[in-house]
């Protein structure tokens, strides 16, 4: 399956552009959720969330639509992988879960200051080594929890499901053998990052994909033409039917066995209402990519010019 959406919802510049005139902020979900087959939660990477938020972002969107989940910033910029046990449980205590079968892949960000050396690389082999890989897995790491979500964890019982990881780097060190084959060994995906300024992998190592596309000449600010478009839609058809696209320097699996992948796909160009637009121009080359039910991405709402840049929130979406 391919999912194509949006990263976050919430944002002032958009309304009275994607959002149409008029429309509660308390709306922008629903509404998004049934433009867009699945929203990356931005808000988790920066605090601890609680379980009647995940369960209301979970009953405002129709059946189908998935989530993708930032893990919290404390985990990977604050504590930079180190001792982190506890932090992991306190994310997995939070909510996380009562998404129930909406919740898709959990996003690790890496800071660009996060480079593989030694060190790291220790930090990140023991890091996927916690990465719970199913619901039983979390429902036993989220059990020790501290006090932080004392009186607000969610820990189940929730029913048996897979969960998926990718992992976002920033820094071209990481274009090294040993640590791909380390996320093929975990089956952790590596994120493919379209950033002016940071490396771009293009490496399978799961058996799915997740995109990031924040920006093709500017960060967060320039949106992708016609031509980058049909480059990218090319690309995910091609992972999608088990191949490998454009391979980088690094080198590739010892072995290659052509298998249908899932794409995920999220427009980060928050600013000048440019994701919506460019995730829905990119779903009309992909057709197939979103049920018959849902209707045309964007229908309901122009993509007029915003009348102030979009804020990046820090919360909710």
């Amino acid at each position: 399956m391919i999912r194509i959406g949006i990263s976050g919802w919430i944002y002032p510049g958009w309304r009275g552009s994607f959002y149409p005139d008029g429309l509660p902020q308390r709306s922008e979900l629903s509404f998004a959720s049934r433009r867009f087959d699945t929203i990356e939660i931005n808000g988790t990477f920066y605090s601890l969330k609680t379980p009647q938020s995940f369960r209301r972002w979970c009953q405002e969107t129709p059946p189908g639509f998935v989530f993708a989940v930032k893990g919290g910033r404390f985990i990977t910029h604050m504590k930079r992988l180190k001792e982190v046990e506890v932090p992991l449980a306190n994310f997995y205590a939070s909510g996380v879960l009562t998404l129930g079968a909406k919740l898709g892949p959990i996003l690790w960000q890496f800071p660009a200051d996060f480079r593989l050396d030694p060190e790291n690389f220790t930090r990140i082999e023991r890091f996927l080594g916690l990465l719970p890989r199913d619901t039983g897995g979390a429902q036993n790491l989220a059990a020790r929890h501290d006090r932080r979500v004392r009186g607000r964890a969610a820990l189940g019982p929730f029913a048996a499901r897979p969960i998926r990881h990718a992992l976002e780097v920033r820094h071209e060190s990481f274009r090294e053998p040993r640590f791909l084959d380390l996320l093929r060994r975990a089956g952790v995906a590596l994120v493919v990052s379209d950033a002016p300024s940071w490396p771009r992998f293009e490496e399978v190592t799961a058996d799915f994909m997740y995109l990031r596309l924040h920006g093709a000449e500017e960060l967060y600010r320039s949106g992708y033409d016609d031509k980058a478009l049909d480059r990218w839609a090319k690309l995910i058809r091609r992972w999608a039917a088990g191949g490998r696209g454009a391979a980088g320097k690094a080198r590739r699996s010892p072995s290659h066995n052509p298998r249908p992948r899932d794409v995920y796909v999220y427009f980060d160009n928050d600013a000048k209402v440019l994701a919506p637009r460019d995730a829905a121009a990119l779903r009309r080359r992909l057709p197939g990519t979103e049920r018959e039910s849902r209707g045309s991405a964007g229908r309901g709402a122009e993509f007029r010019p915003a009348a102030k840049a979009a804020v990046r929130r820090r919360s909710g979406g």
